[in-house]
């Protein structure tokens, strides 16, 4: 089997997890999503940092999708100095990679945070310490998702990146 690896990442409050649940759900059963929010904080309990457990156990996961899924996404903030290593070693086991990132003004981010149920968990002062703009991957055909694409929009661009291979 054929496995293509989707990787959306962004600062906090970009898209990322809405993107990736419409593409999973568009996509169908047997459609391996991993999110780095459920792996570091829900699993594992750990933070943010270099070196983290979350990094390898996202690896890990996605290598037992590669051989069981027609489409495996890995998605969070994902900072490129902490995970970028393991995403291009991801990247190059893959038939097929298809890495997108969130390239949005901080202040876009703070108005997309305060309509999450999320809000109450964390506010400007800490987006603005995660925040890290244009933290690019630069894996080849990487691309870029702004502010004035809409959630059908973007859907429809990695869908039809999909449709390609």
């Amino acid at each position: 089997m054929k496995t293509n690896l989707i990787i959306i990442r962004g600062n906090s409050g970009s898209g990322k997890t809405t993107t990736a649940k419409s593409v999973q759900k568009t996509l169908g059963r047997g459609t391996l999503l991993i999110s780095q929010d459920a792996v570091r904080r829900e699993m594992l309990m750990v933070r943010d940092t270099e070196g983290n457990l979350a990094i390898d156990l996202i690896q890990q996961i996605a290598a037992f999708g590669r051989n069981q899924c027609e489409h495996v996404i890995v998605e969070g903030i994902l900072y490129e100095n902490y995970y970028g290593e393991m995403l291009k070693k991801l990247s190059h086991s893959f038939d097929h990679t298809f890495a997108y990132y969130f390239d949005l003004p901080f202040e876009e981010t703070v108005r997309r945070h305060q309509l999450r149920d999320k809000k109450e968990e964390f506010g400007e002062e800490s987006l603005r310490a995660w925040w890290r703009p244009a933290d690019y991957l630069c894996l080849k055909g990487e691309k870029c998702l702004t502010s004035n694409m809409s959630n059908d929009e973007i859907l429809d661009i990695i869908l039809h990146d999909l449709d390609k291979k």
